[in-house]
């Protein structure tokens, strides 16, 4: 799901749901530092001369990252003259964004670099793993870990990369999810259940560490067949949950599923994914592929934890707007930064 960016093959919309975290996008391709889906150079440390700055810390707290994507189409488009375009993404580039963790050896390397940044620019990290078996059902962003003890060894190298410094966590997008809807087959459950309990623990280990386990979205309808799941999973010991990851379900919508969800949940709080929400979800065409890239969509609330709103911890962008979801509608790869969408993303928004 990453990531970054959900770009699993939805199943027909019975559930309303986009099946494929996020797929954020499955994690995939991680802006500029890192990619989603692991495959990130690890090499975003901020450069003097970057276009992008951090957001006021009282507001927004979460480290912006001087080399993403955006922020390399920014500093193009103002080398090349190109003033409107510049315009554009900067609306994009000046905002903090998640940071999906690479799923090879690497882990606890960029982990450690993504941390230090942001320490260094007195800031919090935000980042996303997704690297549970069995990820995304085998669909666009499928993949993961080989099994439990794989994950295990992941989350450890993780969390020595984080050490006591301050990093928020949103974990495993769409893993709950998918253990409810039908798609992750039975005898996968408990190995799942077991997997993000014992990475919850571990990064709980850490002094400044907060976890939010994913919850999936307001497509799903009722929370009722998702609490118990999520229970089993560990989420008491988190500090909350999110939703909306990679998705478009309006904040309003969020709000009301998220408090939903959190009352049979002991009030735990939980922090929503606004990256593409503004104008809401797609409604035309293949409903099965109404998630990936869906034209007309526009950037939501900012990211900012003064939400107004003691149940929402934050509004985040989880999925990083600008790439794509996938080879879909004229879309590059997932996870790879699309100028045109990114633009049309903006320009929506005013």
């Amino acid at each position: 799901m990453y990531g970054r960016d959900s770009r699993r093959k939805r199943r027909p919309a019975r559930w309303g749901v986009r099946v494929g975290a996020g797929a954020v996008g499955a994690a995939l391709l991680l802006t500029g530092c890192t990619s989603s889906d692991g495959s990130g150079d690890g090499k975003d440390k901020g450069k003097a001369n970057s276009p992008v700055k951090q957001q006021p810390k009282d507001n927004d707290p979460y480290w912006v990252n001087p080399d993403s994507k955006a922020a390399g189409a920014l500093a193009e488009y103002q080398r090349d003259g190109k003033d409107e375009d510049a315009a554009l993404i900067k609306k994009i580039a000046e905002q903090p964004v998640g940071n999906w963790i690479r799923t090879d050896g690497e882990a606890e390397r960029e982990t450690r670099e993504i941390t230090e940044a942001a320490q260094k620019a007195d800031r919090d990290a935000l980042l996303v793993l997704y690297n549970i078996p069995h990820r995304d059902c085998g669909q666009y962003s499928g993949g993961g870990a080989a099994n439990g003890k794989e994950y295990a060894a992941w989350i450890d190298q993780i969390a020595k990369g984080i050490g006591d410094r301050p990093a928020t966590v949103i974990l495993e997008p769409d893993a709950v999810l998918h253990l409810v809807d039908d798609c992750t087959p039975g005898e996968y459950h408990k190995e799942r259940y077991e997997a993000l309990k014992g990475a919850i623990k571990k990064l709980k280990s850490l002094a400044n560490t907060k976890v939010y386990l994913d919850a999936g979205n307001a497509g799903w309808g009722s929370p009722d067949s998702l609490y118990e799941p999520l229970t089993w999973s560990g989420v008491a010991e988190a500090d909350g949950f999110s939703v909306n990851v990679s998705n478009f379900y309006t904040t309003t919508e969020s709000i009301e599923f998220g408090k939903k969800l959190s009352v049979k949940i002991g009030n735990k709080p939980f922090v929503i994914d606004t990256s593409r929400n503004g104008n809401g979800p797609y409604t035309e065409g293949d409903p099965s592929e109404r998630w990936c890239n869906p034209p007309g969509r526009a950037l939501g609330e900012t990211p900012t934890t003064n939400t107004g709103d003691e149940l929402v911890d934050a509004y985040l962008w989880v999925k990083r707007p600008g790439e794509s979801d996938g080879e879909c509608k004229g879309g590059p790869k997932a996870g790879e930064w699309w100028p045109e969408y990114a633009k049309d993303l903006v320009k929506a928004s005013k």
